[in-house]
């Protein structure tokens, strides 16, 4: 059943998170939490020639938020700030609405997210790398 499928996606980064750490010297941190539920986020980013150079993230909380969060730092990096730009909008987009097959096993994160408040955990680190961004001017 592709609904188990996503199961073990999601479990595989919240087990073996890729990119969990602090970035030293990193060129963005910012960190977000939910007051819903506690859980919390830092993502780090280094941007070379306008580039994502590296991406990494702190934070504790439930499976979504911390496999969503993996996700982001192992699918991000080696990205121009646009197609980053983009990826982030595409993946909101498809947590408001409806899955996404372009955006391979980030639709695991749609998928397994049954309620509303559920949403803001899968979106957590999205939404703190987005605002990072923004308050970066373009390096």
């Amino acid at each position: 059943m592709i609904q188990d499928f996503y199961k073990e996606i999601v479990l595989d980064h919240y087990q073996r998170p890729r990119n969990r750490g602090k970035l030293e010297n990193a060129d963005l941190e910012e960190h977000l939490n939910n007051p819903l539920c506690g859980d919390e986020v830092t993502v780090y980013a280094s941007l070379r020639d306008g580039n994502l150079d590296e991406v990494a993230f702190t934070g504790r909380g439930c499976s979504i938020s911390q496999a969503s969060a993996s996700m982001l730092a192992e699918r991000l990096p080696g990205k121009s700030r646009e197609e980053v730009e983009k990826e982030i909008e595409a993946f909101l987009e498809m947590m408001r609405t409806e899955e996404r097959e372009d955006l391979g096993d980030l639709a695991a994160l749609k998928g397994i997210v049954q309620t509303p408040n559920r949403i803001r955990c899968a979106t957590l680190a999205w939404d703190a790398l987005k605002r990072g961004l923004e308050g970066k001017t373009n390096t």
